[in-house]
């Protein structure tokens, strides 16, 4: 019996288009069906840039594993919205640095779930777990992340390219600060967003909300620092994604309209 069935989640729908999908499209990955496809031509079509957001998004989350694994010391990781798998994944980069990293993957979608096994790899010392939980109820992720992780102790939080998908800023913010609240100091949040800075990105998000898939919504670059309130930001703070340690991306990358930053708990 599938995962999805055995615990009462709704097969997979091939009809209306999923973020995650379209999002292994722009990534070149083959994890997607015909009305993927479709929306993400039509979103590349009034928005060209957003095959180039989606790898410098990836680019960006690998580097700051990168930090929180090795300047910062982190050990244990809470990755939220996850997706679908492709190179580089969070466990993947954190225990080839620290091999005793433990990584729990958070995600609430029938497919990513099927392909959960995918995730479920670790290093001998390490652990690598994956749990299905909504972000909109933060303190059921907490709950089942404890099986794995030690909340008492630091842990990098990642909410990369999630939290469009809550409509309402204010509960975005809710989110993000009981996840914050509930993790000991020492502990980090890396997160990065696309802004509504660009003309064709507001229009294909406009267009993709039609389609009948959960509409993404694309926010202010204030809002998007609004999520770092109370923490120290890692230098150099929150920054088109790109800027953030340039030196670790391997050459020069186009701007994109996404932000982000790295920040600690103290």
């Amino acid at each position: 019996m599938a995962a999805s069935e055995a615990e009462g989640k709704p097969l997979i729908d091939e009809t209306v288009p999923h973020s995650a999908r379209i999002w292994n499209y722009w990534l070149g990955g083959k994890d997607n069906y015909a009305v993927d496809r479709q929306a993400g031509d039509e979103y590349r079509r009034a928005f060209p840039g957003v095959d180039e957001l989606a790898r410098q998004a990836r680019h960006f989350l690998i580097r700051t594993i990168r930090y929180l694994a090795e300047d910062a010391g982190v050990r244990q990781f809470l990755d939220i919205g996850t997706g679908l798998p492709t190179v580089d994944n969070t466990h993947e980069v954190a225990q080839r640095i620290a091999p005793d990293a433990r990584v729990v993957y958070v995600d609430n979608d029938p497919l990513v779930l099927a392909h959960a096994h995918a995730l479920l790899t670790s290093t001998p010392e390490g652990v690598t777990q994956y749990v299905d939980a909504d972000l909109l109820d933060p303190e059921a992720v907490l709950a089942k992340a404890s099986g794995t992780l030690d909340l008492r102790r630091p842990v990098g939080l990642i909410l990369s390219g999630v939290l469009g998908h809550v409509s309402s800023h204010g509960e975005a913010v809710r989110v993000v600060r009981t996840l914050v609240d509930a993790l000991p100091p020492g502990s980090y949040l890396s997160l990065h967003d696309a802004t509504d800075e660009d003309a064709g990105a507001n229009e294909a998000a406009d267009s993709y909300a039609e389609t009948g898939a959960v509409p993404y919504l694309l926010r202010t670059r204030a809002q998007i620092a609004a999520f770092f309130d109370g923490l120290e930001a890692v230098p150099p703070g929150l920054v088109p994604i790109t800027q953030w340690h340039p030196e670790h991306q391997g050459g020069p990358a186009a701007e994109t309209t996404g932000f982000g930053g790295v920040a600690l708990k103290r």
